[in-house]
């Protein structure tokens, strides 16, 4: 059972107000569920409206953000909880033992950076927790087209496309990540690499 949740996020709103409205919908559902919401510690952009919605529905908030982002993403004030770090890795470090699972919504190099690392992450055995996809207004359909892309181009294997699990809405993706069952990747290398 996922107590936790670590979302990734744009710390701008993007040009779709559907995006900020999946935001609020995540935050609100987070919140009755009881599940904690892990994220960034920023107060700006889907970050904060992720946020906002968690905190304003009754649910508990921990943000982890590195001393250098906190004039730039204007730490959340209101909080349950807000770790200040020295670095982005170990930013990503804390968000990652503070959580159960892992959630992408929309955002930009930031938000991919951090969800190709707990992919990685995943693929190489280093975590066994379920990583989604908040594909709002479609945002993620060519990631996932590109991913099916890098199997097809011989750069991993059918069975890494089970690491992550996606859907539109945040009701769906929740029971898609708490029905989803750790992925064996037995080698990830073929055999002229090594």
């Amino acid at each position: 059972m996922m107590k936790s949740i670590c979302v990734f996020c744009g710390s701008n709103f993007g040009d779709k107000p559907d995006y900020e409205l999946g935001a609020i919908a995540l935050g609100q559902l987070l919140a009755r569920r009881g599940i904690t919401l892990v994220y960034g510690g920023g107060k700006v952009g889907l970050m904060g409206t992720v946020a906002d919605a968690t905190l304003a529905a009754g649910g508990k908030v921990i943000g982890v953000i590195p001393e250098f982002l906190r004039l730039k993403e204007l730490d959340h004030p209101g909080l349950s909880e807000l770790h200040v770090v020295a670095s982005m890795h170990e930013r990503k470090a804390m968000m990652a033992e503070l959580s159960d699972g892992f959630i992408a919504m929309p955002g930009g190099y930031g938000t991919y950076e951090e969800l190709l690392e707990v992919l990685s992450w995943s693929q190489l055995g280093m975590h066994h927790k379920p990583v989604g996809l908040l594909d709002v207004a479609g945002f993620y359909t060519p990631f996932l087209t590109m991913m099916r892309h890098t199997v097809e181009q011989g750069f991993a294997r059918e069975q890494n496309l089970d690491l992550m699990v996606s859907a539109a809405t945040p009701d769906a993706l929740l029971e898609r990540m708490a029905g989803w069952a750790p992925v064996v990747v037995s080698k990830w290398l073929d055999k002229r690499a090594i």
